[in-house]
């Protein structure tokens, strides 16, 4: 994968700018890459795990802080921030997990890496909507009576979505990558031909 420092920063400060930019309107146009940004992060920096994940947590409990300080309600009242929002820990690990387990077997571009790529969004985005939703939904005081038959609804009704919309980042990243893969083949090429 990307092996200097310098490349890993900036890779990780171009994924928090999308973290952040997109989360600042969670409902807005333009759809929460919150998800893809921990699966895409787990994949191109799963060896720095031990900063990267942290940093980008802070950056999203801040990011929610400041959205719920400026619509002008408390941060720790607001129905969102219950026992079920630090779920969230667990819920973004599963996706950073998921993409360094694409990125362990990872070997170039083929077309295994098409399936496999596909099994860890699904299976990411699985496990995160399990913790996410099911953190909220089992702890928050807004369900007043929680019931499996609920849970399982509010489950349905949200998993396409998240699916969704992680797929699609996913999906412009992979594009990205294949791109910027066949160039730098390219350029290589070009570069090792005799003159």
């Amino acid at each position: 994968m990307i092996q200097s420092l310098r490349s890993r920063l900036a890779l990780f400060a171009l994924l928090a700018a999308v973290l952040a930019a997109t989360r600042l309107n969670h409902f807005g146009a333009v759809p929460d890459a919150s998800w893809a940004v921990f699966l895409l992060s787990g994949f191109y920096l799963r060896r720095d795990l031990r900063w990267a994940f942290p940093l980008l947590m802070a950056l999203s409990v801040l990011v929610d802080f400041l959205v719920i300080r400026a619509s002008g309600l408390d941060f720790w009242s607001h129905y969102c921030v219950s026992p079920g929002y630090w779920f969230l820990v667990p819920a973004y690990l599963s996706l950073w997990l998921a993409g360094a387990w694409l990125a362990r077997g990872y070997t170039g571009l083929r077309p295994r890496e098409l399936a496999r790529a596909a099994l860890a969004l699904v299976a990411g985005v699985t496990a995160c909507h399990l913790l996410a939703q099911g953190g909220f939904y089992w702890l928050s005081p807004v369900v007043a009576e929680p019931t499996l038959a609920g849970w399982w609804k509010n489950f349905s009704d949200w998993f396409l979505p998240y699916l969704g919309s992680t797929g699609l980042y996913v999906g412009l990243a992979a594009v990205l990558h294949v791109t910027a893969s066949l160039a730098h083949g390219l350029w290589l090429g070009a570069a090792r031909a005799p003159r």
